[in-house]
């Protein structure tokens, strides 16, 4: 792997260290062979006593970095987050650190700040840069991911593949998303106002004993930012790659105010919420759509506590759905433990998370104990983090393992 970068310059290295010849010469177009090429080049810019000329040198260099896209500096596995700064301290947080920041140092007395890790070359993180308390956006890195919270930066490792069936294909005939609708749940179940939206293929008209899956965080899995899933159906129901289907996003924030999300009381593990979607909302979607109405033909889908919440409706609700679908489970043991001590269900499950701090630990464990009882199981580990950059580009996964034409 060789980076080129365009470096137009003579520098003159006045007030150097001794041993640093009076001048010198920065190639017209330098390659760099390794990744201590590359800490070499910037750092000996970064020594030049005279701020004149190091800004000089430093100036085009910088450009030619953020426009090939290499800030974050990435050579193989080997990563170099870079931030310039007056500031006495830079720090950066993310998928790798757990979220808990972590220092960068500064190049001489350049305003170059740099922290330099190591990453499987697929990975593919979010993280931010902190100057003083305020958490930002890496200013030179154009890679955006979004987030229920917001925008994060994103580094991309080189082998790391873009989730094409994210971006609508050429042609493509859309399928319709509902408006918000409204539900009642009974005082049996949870007592209190949901909203969804509901997703009908192109050609709806013409079809009928449909398949149906219930997405748990429907409100980001359908937004073309977060999950992408609209588009993601759209391009696999026109290429065949699934048959037409219908698709309910359920929204767990309050409709009266959407600052109130109910998903922590709804998704652990919540027998109301489970025989709510059950008993209220499938009777209620089954007679309003086309829909085919065995259990064999009804799948789930969650991530984090919607994770959780699609692998507890599986165990408690399997008369119900046979197609589970996990993403970075939040498991706790009661879910692992009622898996393990259930009788064999009726269920086909798809199941992934990230190891880079994600949910790999109750994934696992829920693996073992899935393999025990001999479910049909397809489970993906990546590199990656808690992320709807890692969810968005898994959601293909389990539509086709559920759905697939084989």
């Amino acid at each position: 792997m060789r980076l080129s970068f365009l470096i137009v310059l003579v520098v003159m290295l006045i007030g150097c260290k001794q041993n640093v010849p009076a001048s010198t010469t920065i190639p017209t177009y330098h390659e760099f062979t390794s990744y201590n090429d590359f800490v070499n080049t910037i750092t000996a810019i970064a020594e030049i006593a005279n701020k004149e000329d190091r800004e000089t040198a430093l100036a085009p260099f910088w450009d030619s970095l953020k426009t090939n896209h290499q800030i974050p500096f990435v050579f193989r596995d080997s990563v170099a987050f870079l931030y310039r700064s007056d500031g006495s301290s830079i720090k950066w947080a993310g998928d790798f650190s757990g979220w808990n920041p972590t220092p960068g140092r500064e190049l001489g007395e350049s305003s170059v700040w740099i922290l330099e890790k190591v990453f499987p070359t697929d990975a593919r993180l979010d993280y931010k840069v902190i100057v003083g308390n305020n958490w930002i956006l890496d200013p030179d890195n154009g890679y955006v991911q979004y987030s229920g919270f917001g925008p994060n930066s994103e580094l991309r490792m080189p082998d790391w593949i873009y989730p094409q069936e994210t971006i609508l294909e050429e042609g493509v005939e859309r399928g319709t998303l509902s408006d918000n609708q409204s539900i009642t749940a009974s005082p049996a179940t949870l007592n209190y106002k949901l909203q969804y939206k509901v997703y009908t293929p192109a050609g709806y008209e013409e079809l009928s004993n449909l398949s149906v899956i219930y997405v748990l965080d429907g409100q980001e899995y359908a937004d073309d930012k977060l999950g992408s899933m609209i588009i993601i159906l759209d391009n696999l129901i026109s290429e065949q790659t699934i048959p037409p289907m219908i698709a309910v996003f359920i929204d767990p924030r309050n409709p009266d105010n959407l600052n109130e999300n109910r998903r922590a009381d709804q998704y652990r593990g919540n027998i109301k919420f489970a025989d709510f979607v059950a008993d209220e909302l499938v009777p209620v979607i089954d007679a309003s759509y086309k829909t085919n109405p065995n259990a064999d033909n009804r799948a789930t889908l969650g991530t984090s506590y919607g994770g959780w919440g699609s692998g507890f409706l599986g165990v408690m609700r399997s008369d119900k759905f046979h197609l589970i679908g996990i993403h970075s489970p939040a498991f706790d043991n009661s879910v692992i433990e009622a898996y393990a001590t259930s009788e064999k269900l009726p269920l086909k499950i798809f199941m992934s998370t990230g190891v880079i701090s994600d949910t790999q630990t109750q994934a696992r464990a829920m693996k073992a104990v899935m393999e025990e009882k001999g479910y049909p199981l397809e489970y993906i580990e990546v590199n990656e983090g808690h992320s709807w950059g890692n969810w968005r580009a898994l959601i293909e996964e389990p539509l086709v393992y559920f759905f697939g034409k084989n």
